[in-house]
């Protein structure tokens, strides 16, 4: 049976967390102070534990507090997406797909697809949040998302499959200032002294691997001068003279004032966005979404 009194409880102890007082979180709830603190001191009381430290500064969770923070957020999530689910439902649609997706690929890749899609499918739901790639497959094994859109490849296990969409050659991307802009062409060795502005490894594995496989390839290490979270930065770092970058060569057209690419004398691919989606998902809806996927990379000729 459901227990609404604790799933009340529950969304006062994130409003107090997320704000750490509890003047403004009764605010944000539209409720008086009072009637929060007390109902906080209920939750602490069924789960014999403190879960609060309160003083001038405002409100601090305890250490029980913080072991459960991850949790309720987990949950409150999870009702939201019931929630919309249960609304669309009533409202005559015939199922809701998650779609978790990078930046670059809501730009490029995701417009298009959802185009195709929602003609295909007028009375799905469709759903979308930004991740990163690094959290894309856990998001897809822990059900917080249906279909995700990221710098996917290589074998990420059984139980997740994925379909390349777009990939494009490396470019370097160098202040207009730069020595190496004289150049039409650029090898890889001419950048051994460089420093480097790279895409962070723990937003998207590897893609990051992937990179420093090519600079050892060329026999040297790259010197990571700044590490940052989307490849439009790493330009805009270029751009404040804050070191080199190797990025897809597309970026160009949206590259900024001082900012040159430069073609590499080798051709390196690397994958910029890949699909992907847990082979054993029940949601009908990811079988649409798929084959609607399928039919876009496989026209019928």
């Amino acid at each position: 049976m459901i227990n609404f009194r604790l799933m009340r409880h529950l969304w006062l102890f994130l409003a107090v967390a997320e704000e750490q007082h509890f003047g403004r979180a009764a605010k944000r709830l539209g409720m008086s102070q009072p009637p929060l603190t007390e109902q906080i001191q209920v939750l602490e009381h069924a789960l014999k534990a403190k879960l609060f430290i309160r003083s001038r500064r405002g409100a601090q969770l305890t250490p029980a507090g913080q072991a459960i923070l991850p949790a309720v957020r987990k949950f409150a999530q999870q009702m939201e997406h019931l929630e919309l689910a249960v609304r669309e439902a009533t409202a005559g649609h015939s199922g809701m797909l998650t779609i978790g997706a990078i930046a670059s690929a809501m730009v490029e890749v995701l417009p298009p697809f959802l185009d195709r899609l929602r003609k295909a499918h007028p009375q799905l739901t469709i759903s979308v949040r930004e991740i990163d790639s690094a959290d894309a497959v856990a998001a897809l094994r822990a059900g917080d998302v249906d279909l995700a859109f990221a710098r996917l490849q290589g074998d990420l296990g059984a139980d997740v499959q994925t379909l390349a969409l777009a990939q494009d050659r490396l470019a370097v991307a160098l202040p207009a200032d730069h020595r190496l802009v004289e150049h039409s062409r650029i090898r890889l060795a001419q950048l051994a002294e460089e420093p480097f502005v790279m895409f962070a490894r723990q937003v998207s594995p590897v893609y990051f691997d992937s990179i420093i496989a090519v600079c050892h390839g060329a026999g040297f290490s790259p010197r990571i001068l700044h590490e940052v979270r989307s490849v439009a930065t790493q330009v805009a770092f270029v751009g404040c003279r804050q070191g080199i970058a190797l990025v897809p060569a597309a970026l160009k057209r949206m590259a900024p004032a001082g900012v040159v690419f430069r073609a590499l004398t080798r051709s390196v691919d690397v994958v910029t966005t890949a699909a992907a989606w847990a082979t054993t998902a029940t949601n009908p809806a990811v079988a649409q979404a798929v084959q609607t996927l399928r039919e876009r990379t496989n026209p019928a000729r």
